[in-house]
């Protein structure tokens, strides 16, 4: 488990919390005059352990997936590859990630998981990762709200899951978590 709160909120949350924490986005910059932009050495400064890359939210290019995933891999960050589909994963898993995510777009936010809805985007994604990348842990994300979602995204080969809205728009954050946790 670890957690990716937003940038300003990086570091106080890494104080905080006993779990790992990751930054949402970093860029493959060294640091210098780069205004808004987050270097490896900043998240680390800050206490992450590691970024998501590529997220639905913050899409990047291949060539700076392939650059940001070196560059983390070098400071001992890790990184979390995000991907929208089974072709795409099997492009990025050829720069070996520790953790790549499968998150078809249109089922992010909604009410139907990708287990359920689209099980072999899961499927597909991790016979494609296991074939380039063996040691990358697959993960799924995109409507997984309770345990039922969880178990059915390791049945199908993920090793995790990755969400945020079925926690962050959640009643109460902590017991949507616990659900999440039971379906381990």
């Amino acid at each position: 488990m670890a957690v990716a709160p937003s940038l300003p909120d990086l570091g106080r949350v890494a104080r905080t919390v006993e779990v790992p924490v990751l930054a949402q986005h970093v860029d493959p910059i060294d640091a210098g005059a780069h205004t808004g932009f987050v270097t490896t050495d900043a998240i680390r400064a800050a206490g992450a352990r590691g970024s998501l890359v590529n997220h639905s939210e913050h899409p990047v290019g291949v060539a700076q997936v392939r650059e940001t995933v070196r560059r983390l891999r070098d400071d001992s960050l890790a990184a979390v590859v995000c991907a929208r589909n089974v072709g795409t994963a099997r492009r990025l898993a050829a720069f070996r990630p520790d953790y790549l995510a499968v998150e078809p777009p249109e089922l992010i936010g909604g009410d139907r998981a990708v287990s359920t809805a689209k099980p072999e985007v899961i499927e597909g994604t991790v016979t494609a990762v296991r074939s380039v990348a063996p040691a990358t842990s697959v993960l799924c994300g995109a409507g997984v709200h309770d345990r039922r979602d969880v178990r059915r995204a390791l049945e199908l080969g993920a090793q995790g899951i990755l969400v945020a809205s079925a926690v962050a728009l959640a009643r109460d954050p902590a017991a949507a978590i616990g659900e999440l946790l039971a379906g381990f």
